[in-house]
């Protein structure tokens, strides 16, 4: 019985499918990878496994620079591990560190010392210390990563007013560092103190622009961390000039074109009890303004939000004239914070991180030509005004 030649002619082509599919000859099993979430960089210093290395012969030609640090998950817990995070301690984790000239080299450094090779296709973050982004420019420390095809894009960019790897230590065996501080940052609905994610991909366009720019602030205290303020980088040196405190971002943030969260507390003049307001919805907007050589900026901010703790305890329910005089003290309070973080990133530290050169660029493109080169200067010296409207529209839940 013969077959059917349509059966033979698509028998055919299905085997001569089969031999153009070359299939995943050379990969590896993850099992055989080290898997690193976490990069902090540090000013150098080297670890005593390193100090002892290289007086019996282990040093190689390199300057101390950087020291840098993976976190590796999952842990190798078939094998003690001379530096942190050991079979014995139970943690999720655990940091590597090695110092040089190339984070390149350092990296290639960990084969000598690891059996299975470094892969970073699920870096988190990176921390960079304030400690080494003064004295090297951000261009400088991540060029390397910035080259690097394994790194997505995506990966989270932090500052650290103590050494990298203190952010990178956790206190919680069941924590992995690298995913708690990616975490915080899904916090921003709640918190105005959190500033917009800044990926590798962000900051990499935003040095390239020749603009100034700000990152999360990361504080540590034996293995406990939190989001605090944020580093201000030049955009020439692209080197960390300067820090903004909390209360400063909280500033920032209003004249931002972002969704938000967060509080604003005032006190009841007669007993100095708290009144707090919870940001609900706010509105900012930069309006720039040319006439001749003039430049200004006008920022038009609205924010709605309820009335969620009173410590005075007043009888506020139908009191429109208590609630009014709550609503401008909250305004006064919003503009005392925008003033002070105007002034900071104006006078003090003369760049612009609050977006006012890109809604001129977008405005008056002929304008922003002749003043781009030099902006941060020419920032410094434009006056800035500002309108806010604070409008309590909810009052909570409360009890009879």
């Amino acid at each position: 019985m013969s077959i059917p030649w349509k059966k033979l002619m698509l028998f055919s082509v299905s085997l001569c499918m089969l031999f153009t599919q070359t299939g995943c000859w050379s990969s590896k099993e993850i099992e055989d990878l080290g898997v690193y979430v976490a990069l902090g960089i540090d000013v150098a210093e080297q670890t005593e496994f390193e100090k002892d290395v290289n007086a019996r012969g282990g040093h190689y030609p390199k300057e101390d620079n950087v020291t840098a640090t993976v976190q590796i998950v999952p842990k190798d817990s078939s094998k003690p591990n001379s530096q942190q995070g050991s079979p014995a301690s139970g943690k999720s984790y655990f940091n590597e560190q090695l110092t040089g000239d190339s984070l390149l080299e350092i990296f290639r450094q960990f084969a000598l010392r690891r059996d299975r090779p470094l892969i970073g296709h699920h870096l988190k973050v990176i921390v960079v210390s304030q400690e080494v982004s003064r004295k090297y420019s951000l261009e400088q420390l991540l060029d390397f990563v910035l080259r690097d095809n394994d790194i997505r894009p995506s990966c989270l960019v932090v500052v650290s007013d103590g050494k990298a790897i203190d952010a990178l230590h956790s206190n919680d065996p069941s924590e992995i560092p690298a995913f708690y501080l990616t975490g915080l940052v899904d916090n921003s609905y709640l918190s105005n103190k959190i500033m917009p994610a800044v990926s590798l991909a962000k900051l990499d366009a935003t040095m390239q622009s020749g603009r100034s720019f700000l990152l999360q602030n990361v504080i540590s205290y034996k293995g406990e961390h939190k989001f605090s303020g944020a580093g201000i980088y030049d955009s020439k040196s692209k080197r960390l000039i300067g820090t903004l405190s909390q209360v400063d971002l909280e500033g920032l943030s209003w004249i931002q074109e972002r969704p938000k969260g967060g509080v604003l507390k005032t006190y009841e003049e007669r007993t100095g009890s708290t009144i707090v307001y919870e940001i609900k919805h706010t509105k900012g907007k930069i309006i720039p303004t040319v006439h001749g050589d003039e430049i200004s900026f006008h920022v038009k901010v609205e924010s709605e939000g309820w009335f969620m703790e009173d410590w005075a305890v007043p009888e506020v329910e139908g009191n429109e004239e208590y609630i009014h005089k709550l609503e401008n003290d909250f305004k006064k309070i919003a503009e005392q914070q925008v003033k002070q973080a105007l002034d900071k990133i104006q006078h003090k530290y003369k760049v612009d991180v609050g977006g006012f050169g890109e809604k001129l660029r977008i405005k008056y493109p002929k304008v922003w030509k002749k003043v781009k080169s030099d902006w941060d200067k020419t920032f410094s010296e434009i006056p800035i005004t500002y309108d806010i409207k604070i409008k309590i529209k909810n009052q909570g839940s409360s009890t009879e």
